[in-house]
């Protein structure tokens, strides 16, 4: 309208140029403003005709910037899409490529056990300790349940025992049982030629000599050196827990001279580690254990020279000297010395006899009774006598009954342990509020022993909650199942609410359950990524189960939890991470060593002249030893025992 009056009213566009005051820095509305104001009406319509076809152009021109911006913001989303693909590609690979490097160091460890193995169904020696060992053992009695899988009870007198393979095989033979045993141990121990005696000949007196080379008055590296005549024997040959594990203190000691055999009590590694470095430098070097412990220990020795490869690899990365103990090849020939030896059976090693009973605490854990001239030394080992899901108490042979020494772990002689009912009935209740809560629980576990019975409970208990089991904690619970599985009472782990984890999806995936994993200590392995995301939730928790070393990553987050530091620093293959600790933090302690007074009933019950202490803290030594004094025990020193 106003346009239209200034075309047709001349008037007023005059007025207009009079009165309208334009600013200098505004040429273009003055130029406008002088076409359109003008007298003359074909310059306005001249004027109108541009500015309309300026207006146009400034149209076709915002659309144009439109257009553009359009497919700039199109182009920046697709960009931002395809930065997330890459960034979750890349997330997916390095996930895979963590698990490809645990399932190629998962298939070596498998290729060296199946390796040793292969190598001893070709060597007739170990193939006669084999048959000689499953002769020997005594058939399983029928089972009732767990209240009646304890050794120590007297289940003997109301169940009709069965007469050992050994026997029926002997009078199949219509052979004496001793002239078979003698065949086999021939195969076994081949007889060498002996040069012709001098005239004169000088024997070493057949008195028994005790010497802790490690693990006395500490926990870890367990060896004791036992001689007697010209027979020096070892029992346990472990490693001293640490960054690198260490061998047995003493251990010079004992390859100063000959070493004829190593009776390993249990697979753990403080009690067997250093095993394939003795054979190494002891290739005729006998090991004897039980049937179970022989075939768990392959696993263990192969994990230890895993990570110590790791650790050197890693090490050389930053150009640092690491020596290794030893290696995979090591690990192969340990496996085919190993001479299965069931409990109860006697074993001669020299001047020596050996005969294993069980001693509770793990899977084929057993106590040694060594005699040579008339006396007797038991060696616990590690020892209860409460029955545990995978395993019963000890149960102690009339052949260590009076012995002149008893030679006991201490790990635990200064507590006084709750029932074992009170202890599963605790960290049964502590599960049930985490998980009805919402949140997860990750119990940080021993591989062998302690992450199984952490499953069986759970099993047994908590059958509607899932659990997930982790690192080689899963593979030893495949062993324990396959060891149990020909007998009367076989062994069910995985299955129900149990299975294996699988990682790297798990890690976020599992949000509400149980996570059971290695390592124990929170020293490194899958429990590191798992503490990594559980302990900055509020909801779930996390329980150590076990004895903590003093230096590790799990007793440093027990002294953060009393200081209430806000973050843990943990070392995941040599990367440091500072994780939050929002979650709830407690020890549910679950131990598998008889406390104070467990330990006074294995002595009453051995009744020994003297005892030794050993596996255990020296203040706590000492003050134990008193109170055995008290009643009626006397305490051997914690160094040599016995004649020159």
């Amino acid at each position: 309208m106003i346009v239209d009056a200034l075309v047709q009213v001349p008037a007023l566009r005059s007025k207009l140029r009079r009165d309208l005051r334009i600013n200098r820095d505004q040429p273009d509305l003055k130029a406008v403003a002088t076409l359109l104001l003008s007298p003359d009406d074909d310059v306005v319509q001249a004027g109108l005709r541009l500015a309309e076809r300026l207006g146009r152009q400034d149209d076709t021109r915002r659309t144009l910037r439109k257009r553009h911006q359009a497919k700039i913001d199109d182009l920046r989303g697709r960009l931002e899409t395809a930065r997330g693909r890459h960034e979750h590609a890349h997330r997916a690979l390095q996930s895979a490529k963590g698990a490809l490097a645990d399932a190629e160091k998962r298939a070596e460890e498998l290729d060296t056990q199946a390796a040793a193995l292969q190598r001893r169904l070709h060597d007739p020696r170990i193939l006669a300790s084999t048959l000689l060992a499953a002769l020997q053992r005594v058939p399983d009695a029928a089972d009732g349940g767990p209240e009646t899988r304890d050794p120590r009870n007297l289940r003997a007198e109301t169940q009709e025992r069965t007469e050992p393979p050994f026997l029926l095989a002997a009078q199949a033979a219509g052979i004496a049982p001793e002239a078979l045993a003698t065949a086999l141990q021939a195969i076994v121990t081949p007889s060498r030629p002996v040069p012709a005696p001098p005239r004169v000949t000088v024997s070493g007196e057949r008195h028994l000599r005790v010497h802790p080379l490690g693990g006395a008055d500490e926990i870890g590296g367990s060896c004791m050196l036992i001689e007697a005549g010209g027979t020096r024997l070892l029992v346990d040959a472990g490693l001293r827990p640490g960054d690198p594990a260490l061998p047995p203190r003493d251990i010079d000691q004992a390859l100063a001279g000959a070493v004829h055999a190593v009776v390993v009590t249990h697979a753990h590694t403080d009690h067997c580690g250093y095993v394939p470095a003795l054979v190494e430098r002891l290739p005729d070097l006998r090991i004897l254990a039980t049937p179970e412990t022989t075939e768990l220990m392959p696993r263990m020795w192969a994990d230890s020279a895993k990570l110590m490869s790791e650790r050197e690899r890693l090490h050389r990365r930053w150009g640092a000297d690491s020596e290794v103990l030893y290696r995979r090849d090591a690990v192969e020939a340990a496996v085919q010395r190993c001479e299965e030896v069931p409990f109860g059976v006697v074993r001669r090693i020299g001047d020596l006899t050996v005969e294993l009973f069980p001693a509770g605490h793990i899977l084929g854990a057993a106590g040694v009774v060594v005699q040579a001239g008339g006396q007797r030394v038991v060696i616990t080992g590690d020892i209860s006598g409460f029955r545990q899901e995978t395993v019963d108490g000890y149960s102690v042979p009339d052949s260590a009954r009076e012995a002149d020494l008893l030679v006991m772990e201490s790990t635990c002689c200064a507590e006084d342990h709750d029932s074992r009912e009170t202890r599963v009935r605790d960290l049964v209740r502590a599960i049930e509020e985490v998980y009805t809560a919402g949140g997860r629980v990750l119990i940080p576990a021993f591989a062998l022993g302690r992450a199984q019975e952490l499953a069986m409970i759970m099993r047994r208990h908590l059958p509607h909650v899932p659990v997930l089991l982790d690192g080689m904690a899963a593979d030893v619970t495949s062993s324990f199942e396959r060891i149990t599985a020909d007998r009367s009472a076989p062994l069910h782990i995985l299955g129900g609410g149990v299975s294996r984890a699988q990682r790297p999806d798990d890690l976020d995936l599992f949000t509400s359950g149980v996570v059971i994993t290695t390592s124990g200590m929170l020293t490194g392995g899958p429990a590191v990524q798992w503490a990594a995301r559980i302990l900055p939730e509020p909801r779930s928790a996390l329980f150590l189960s076990g004895y903590q070393d003093e230096e590790s990553p799990g007793a440093r987050l027990l002294r953060l939890v009393e200081e209430q530091t806000s973050y843990l620093s943990m070392n995941d293959h040599g990367v440091e991470k500072d994780i939050p600790l929002r979650a709830r933090i407690e020890m549910m302690r679950l131990s598998a060593h008889a406390d104070r007074r467990g330990l006074l009933d294995v002595a009453d019950e051995v009744g020994a002249r003297e005892v030794m202490l050993v596996h255990g803290l020296r203040h706590r030594q000492r003050d134990f030893a008193k109170v055995l004094e008290v009643r009626g025990h006397s305490p051997a020193t914690t160094g040599r025992w016995g004649g020159e």
